[in-house]
């Protein structure tokens, strides 16, 4: 089997663009579009690749695989249909058959987005994931055919299965057949902590792959979540399937980084939110150590808007379950399946069946791994009263608004208007004996149960339900300390993911603090941003983020964060999905004598802040966390942590920026490949690199030697657009993101009319 690239040299609408190519995020965004999206319209996108089928492939079986193409792809070789495929989230793989051998052939794919809102946030459009080409004998080896498991640890014994005889070498030792284990002598097995990976090299006849993977196996019980036979907690957060800037395409560089910025600031597990992650994703996730709860839909027959996959669902569930088990069977990093996300259908006994089928369909197709649902209680206990919150699609939003004005609401907007609301009680919504025993059968038929929003049940379950085994699926950032110690407690309560890890686009305003007023749900045009996320859509980690990392004993010295000092007297619009709007800032550029609210983390007994030296009180740590109130001055912030007994155990600082600024490029890769990618932060900064993060400017980049694919920052509010090389940035900070050329330098330019800065990075 050869396998080819295939992402040059395609027309979208007429345009040449290379894949992947997320054709919708350079659409004019509009009022009357709806939130969810992003205030982004749909469309209808032609996509066209005209290439040379070589004579050769005569006898052969040429397949064509497209990782992710939203949504509603049909698939046409030389004018004549081949292949529907509806979801926009799951990989399918397409015959070409009817090829003129020794001459020009042209594929077409059409990407229909046109029918809105069909998400409940940013999905994107077109061929957004990569495409790959597959020269195949007939009745030979096939993409990811080869499934290899974990049989035991100690020793390390893995099995090999193959539709057709094969011949494996791994580590020296080799195997033959459709079914048979091999024992590999001193294995190293694969944990988020050390995430060890091997090479199966595969030959049928004359025919060769390889299957990366690594010995992991999995256990569960009510006593426990157990990786290789270590009991497992979970340090998670949920994240979306967008490359934040980039919009929805997905390169490899994109995933790789996030995984790893993750790593760094203290997580292990990561929820792909509310979709099957892509390929790359779950390659960076087997390289970093990092645990994943691939999530296979957001909605089942019941839709949360009127476009979305609820239309296909019935007919194309086991496909599309089918194809998220085939794509993760070899990574190591899968270590749950969720079968779907704040589903209302099983208080009916229809949507359980649909569940208890899911169920069973995962564990025939890969019985190593456990089958969870990210379930909101508190939804399916309305449900079954009859007070669901979507009606095929149309929300009940309440009485005085028409069919076309309810089809065109942010979908999620009940739902976050319940939240906002009640705010953090949702977390006790589900404790009702009532609600109980309605969630009860579906809760039970998982092996392990994803409680969203509903950490009241955790200190109840061990008695109530002694046989099961849950985590929190979905939480509250700010819940982190408290949901924790739950962890730590309970041994039937394995992890905790919160929302959301890493900020993404759609779902407007949903987290965001604002100050220009309003409500803190549906925020309306130009909002952009979900605003949720503890680490931003740039990649900069924010107070939440190092006060999980606290929590969980990641963080070495204590961390400063410091809510925006640069709206005196205005009153900030909160959302329940934060908790705090602090940054890791004390640059704040004419601010002198503005209030100040300063948030120390730290695992200790007390903390003491100083101001230029300047004691500014000392106070009692609670739940890792003191918060000061002072007034700001340009300066050095210090933070000294301390024992019971009154010792120092650790520092951390904050220094404001000097008074001339410059831009400053910060290339994260010195060297690298042709057509590689690499991420420029782009700064506001003194000459010592710091952050300014009142003196924003409107920044032009350039490159020459490459290709700029995005330029933008983290703006929650803007009505700038990434793909136009000119935005402002927020809170001192942008990021460009640059395609190398074929060979010399890629070389950046950044100018705001007056101060320029350029940086090169080495095409070797």
């Amino acid at each position: 089997m050869k396998t080819i690239s295939f992402n040059d040299c395609w027309r979208c609408n007429g345009a040449p663009v290379t894949l992947p190519h997320d054709a919708q995020i350079t659409e004019k965004r509009t009022a009357d579009s709806t939130g969810g999206h992003g205030y982004f319209p749909g469309g209808v996108y032609t996509y066209e690749k005209t290439f040379t089928a070589p004579a050769d492939w005569a006898g052969k079986e040429i397949l064509v695989e497209f990782e992710g193409v939203y949504k509603n792809a049909t698939v046409s070789l030389n004018g004549r249909e081949l292949y529907f495929h509806p979801y926009g989230y799951t990989g399918f793989t397409v015959a070409l058959e009817g090829l003129t051998l020794g001459g020009d052939n042209t594929l077409t794919v059409v990407a229909d987005n046109s029918k809105m809102p069909n998400s409940r946030w940013y999905s994107g459009a077109g061929i957004y994931r990569p495409v790959w080409l597959h020269v195949c004998e007939k009745g030979g080896l096939r993409p990811g055919c080869v499934h290899i498991t974990t049989v035991s640890v100690n020793p390390a014994v893995i099995r090999v299965q193959a539709p057709i005889a094969v011949k494996a070498e791994v580590a020296g030792v080799t195997g033959q057949g459709t079914d048979f284990t091999l024992t590999i002598p001193d294995a190293k097995l694969w944990s988020a902590k050390e995430p060890n990976l091997y090479t199966a090299h595969i030959t049928a006849g004359a025919e060769e792959t390889e299957v990366t993977f690594g010995i992991r196996k999995i256990t569960w019980s009510n006593s426990g979540l157990f990786i290789n036979g270590k009991s497992t907690l979970l340090r998670g957060g949920c994240v979306h399937h967008d490359s934040g800037i980039l919009g929805a395409a997905t390169y490899d560089e994109s995933e790789y980084r996030r995984v790893r910025i993750l790593k760094e600031n203290g997580f292990n597990a990561i929820r792909s939110a509310h979709n099957p992650a892509s390929r790359a994703m779950l390659e960076a996730c087997d390289k970093y150590g990092m645990y994943v709860m691939d999530e296979s839909f957001d909605m089942w027959y019941n839709r949360k808007n009127p476009n979305d996959y609820g239309l296909d669902f019935e007919k194309w569930w086991d496909k599309d379950t089918a194809a998220m088990v085939e794509k993760d069977f070899n990574h190591p990093s899968v270590i749950l399946y969720s079968i779907g996300n704040e589903v209302a259908e099983p208080a009916q006994a229809k949507g359980l069946d649909y569940g208890k089928k899911m169920i069973a369909l995962c564990h025939r197709l890969d019985p190593s791994r456990p089958v969870t649902c990210g379930a909101n209680l508190m939804i399916i206990g309305n449900a079954a009263k009859g007070k669901g919150l979507y009606q095929d699609g149309q929300q009940t939003t309440g009485a005085g608004k028409s069919k076309k004005e309810k089809e065109g609401q942010n979908a999620s907007l009940m739902f976050n208007m319940v939240a906002s609301i009640v705010g953090p009680g949702m977390n006790k919504a589900a404790n009702a004996k009532r609600v109980d025993a309605v969630t009860s059968p579906f809760l039970d038929a998982l092996d392990i149960a994803g409680y969203n929003y509903a950490s009241g049940r955790y200190p109840l379950e061990g008695k109530a339900h002694p046989s099961r085994l849950i985590f929190g699926s979905e939480t509250f950032p700010q819940d982190i300390c408290k949901n924790w110690k739950m962890v730590k407690k309970y041994p039937y309560l394995v992890g905790d993911f919160m929302w959301t890890a890493w900020d993404y686009l759609g779902e407007a305003g949903i987290g965001a603090w604002s100050y220009t007023g309003g409500m803190p749900f549906n925020r309306p045009y130009p909002w952009l941003l979900a605003g949720a996320g503890v680490i931003d859509i740039l990649g900069n980690p924010d107070g939440s983020c190092r006060y999980a990392a606290t929590v969980w004993g990641k963080a070495a010295q204590p961390a400063i964060a410091v809510r925006p000092v640069n709206h005196p007297g205005v009153r900030v619009s909160k959302s329940v999905w934060r908790g705090t709007n602090a940054i890791l800032s004390w640059a704040w550029a004419g601010c002198t004598g503005n209030k100040a609210e300063v948030e120390v983390y730290a695992n200790a007994a007390a903390v003491e802040l100083l101001l230029n030296g300047k004691s500014q009180g000392r106070k009692t740590i609670k739940d890792c966390k003191a918060v000061f109130k002072t007034k700001y001055a340009p300066g050095t912030l210090t933070a000294v942590a301390y024992d019971e007994n009154g010792r120092e155990t650790g520092r951390g600082q904050l220094t404001s920026a000097a008074d001339t600024l410059r831009i400053g490029l910060h290339p994260e890769k010195q060297e690298v490949k042709p057509g590689e990618i690499v991420y420029i932060p782009v700064n506001i900064e003194d000459e010592n690199g710091v952050v300014e993060s009142n003196a924003d400017r409107k920044l032009t980049v350039t490159v020459t030697g490459g290709e700029l694919l995005a330029f933008g920052s983290a703006n929650p509010c803007t009505e700038e657009q990434y793909h136009t090389g000119t935005f402002s940035t927020y809170y001192g900070r942008a990021l460009a993101i640059v395609r190398a050329g074929e060979r010399g330098a890629v070389t950046v330019t950044a100018t705001d009319g007056k101060d320029t800065a350029t940086a090169a990075v080495a095409i070797h």
